[in-house]
């Protein structure tokens, strides 16, 4: 046998491996295009009927760019939001109603893209357990998506028509990002279920009433305040006002300008938060449960409308005084309905006593809704004013008082 005859059966004996590879690739056979996917942009829940609820979606629609009169009237007409349209379908519970829901749209549900998801008012009251139990099992909706709870009906939510993003669902997205309010996803939710607080707490959204001369959908959704829920129900609802003291206790603050009336002179000081945070330092002695709550915050000054200059140290220091009252008031405030009337630790105060005092908490965790409501809460406020701001003297303000004389 010739080299180059040994050399030619090597080669075919080397290939045969890579040959019965091949039948080892299965290619795209289960391959899905987009072409064939419904993408679900937000969902909204509501109560139907007695023993049904209704599912509407927010399904993206790919088509080319319009001007926003030529969109805005032909999403008018699609009962949509420009590059959106909404579908709702009624079932005994949410997996239900997706099934009927699909048999009403012609591609395959996806739910990749849901970065919104709404309850409405009156579904949140009746309880919203068997939902999040879908949400947190079902593969296809996002942990990270943003759940909410509305004013009326979530599907008024969906079905507006947003004047300056794309759809209702990018408002509330981009809302939830700014961080002004309480931003709550389904993971965050299911933590708090899990929770020895058993109580939970929610955005709550509300409609911006349209312009007089604008079409009646052409609004937007805002976070107007948080839902109260205990035991995956909604037993209240706390103001906007409120929020910001629940988001300072809770240690979620991230942007915050309060505003303070002086004492040593008329006008106001508005200060622009740039640093904060909130520690819990929980106690039990002689069987008497308290919370200390402590606050640390770094300000600066961003207007001053009096005739102050708070370049001086004293004022500086009497301005980070009256600060640190202010947010106090703001804690102090939110903390009586919670407490006094719902019964709801939305604070996380029993996760703070479980871990500074496991054993305790292990015999007492059964009787926390008889604890909770006779907690002690102490609050400790520390704030820093780093900067009053070239124009703090307020010589202008000066200046005119002295014209006025």
């Amino acid at each position: 046998m010739t080299p180059a005859t040994i050399t030619t059966k090597l080669k075919f004996l080397l290939l045969i491996p890579y040959a019965c590879s091949v039948l080892l690739l299965t290619g795209c056979w289960d391959r899905t295009e987009v072409n064939d996917l419904a993408i679900i942009m937000a969902a909204g829940l509501d109560k139907k009927t007695e023993k049904t609820v209704e599912l509407s979606v927010q399904v993206f629609v790919p088509k080319s760019s319009k001007t926003g009169g030529e969109e805005l009237a032909s999403a008018s007409s699609a009962g949509g939001t420009g590059q959106t349209l909404v579908r709702a379908a009624e079932g005994y519970t949410l997996a239900d109603a997706i099934s009927k829901l699909q048999e009403k749209l012609p591609r395959i549900i996806f739910w990749g893209h849901a970065e919104i998801f709404i309850f409405g008012e009156q579904i949140a009251k009746e309880g919203l357990s068997e939902h999040i139990d879908f949400l947190a099992r079902a593969p296809g909706p996002r942990e990270r998506a943003n759940l909410f709870i509305s004013k009326g009906t979530a599907k008024n939510i969906l079905r507006l028509l947003p004047p300056l993003e794309r759809s209702s669902a990018e408002v509330l997205r981009e809302l939830a990002k700014a961080q002004t309010g309480l931003s709550v996803t389904i993971k965050d939710y299911a933590q708090m279920m899990i929770g020895g607080s058993d109580a939970s707490v929610l955005p709550w959204i509300d409609i911006v009433p349209p312009e007089p001369e604008a079409p009646p959908l052409q609004s937007i959704g805002f976070i107007n305040g948080s839902a109260i829920l205990k035991q995956n129900r909604m037993v209240g609802w706390i103001d906007d006002r409120l929020t910001r003291g629940l988001l300072w206790l809770r240690n979620e603050v991230k942007t915050a300008t309060v505003t303070i009336e002086p004492k040593e002179a008329e006008g106001r000081v508005s200060l622009s938060l740039l640093r904060a945070r909130t520690e819990l330092v929980p106690r039990i002695e002689n069987g008497v449960w308290s919370m200390t709550v402590k606050i640390y915050t770094e300000d600066d000054i961003i207007q001053n409308t009096t005739i102050l200059d708070l370049s001086d140290p004293k004022l500086s220091h009497s301005m980070e005084r009256q600060l640190a009252e202010a947010i106090e008031a703001r804690i102090r405030a939110v903390l009586v309905k919670p407490q006094k009337q719902w019964n709801a630790d939305i604070f996380d105060f029993a996760e703070a006593f479980r871990r500074a005092y496991p054993k305790e908490w292990k015999r007492a965790k059964t009787q926390w809704d008889d604890i909770f409501p006779h907690v002690t809460v102490h609050i400790e406020s520390k704030v820093k004013i780093l900067r009053t701001g070239l124009s703090s003297s307020g010589v202008i303000n000066l200046e005119r008082e002295k014209m006025n004389k």
